[in-house]
């Protein structure tokens, strides 16, 4: 008789623990969990979304500020020279592109 009132102590403390856990989890009204809890996740899950968007969009603003601002103080640190033209441009406007393995022919002048 000993081991059945051990084994239902032992039970009806782990009931007490399961329903205290519950009223601390759920609150008073633990049996309306089954809609609000879907609901409350698909809330919450939302706005995790939306801030992990933000997020997103607000490290994209400000990586672009700061490449603009690396970008001006760049151009504002480069001394003025004077400009030649490139080596790309010829007396008539851009060279035309090179295919590798074709050597160019050289023009003749039109009279």
């Amino acid at each position: 008789m000993s081991n059945e009132y051990g084994s239902q102590l032992i039970e009806s403390v782990a009931v007490r623990r399961r329903r205290l856990r519950e009223a601390w989890l759920f609150g008073v009204q633990r049996t309306r969990q089954t809609m609000d809890e879907g609901v409350t996740r698909m809330f919450a899950g939302a706005a995790i979304g939306a801030l992990v968007c933000a997020g997103c969009v607000g490290w994209s603003f400000v990586d672009k500020q700061l490449a603009q601002q690396k970008q001006e103080e760049q151009q504002r640190n480069t001394p003025a020279s004077v400009t030649s033209p490139s080596p790309s441009t010829g007396p008539t406007g851009p060279a035309l592109p090179t295919i590798p393995g074709l050597t160019p022919q050289p023009t003749q002048p039109t009279r």
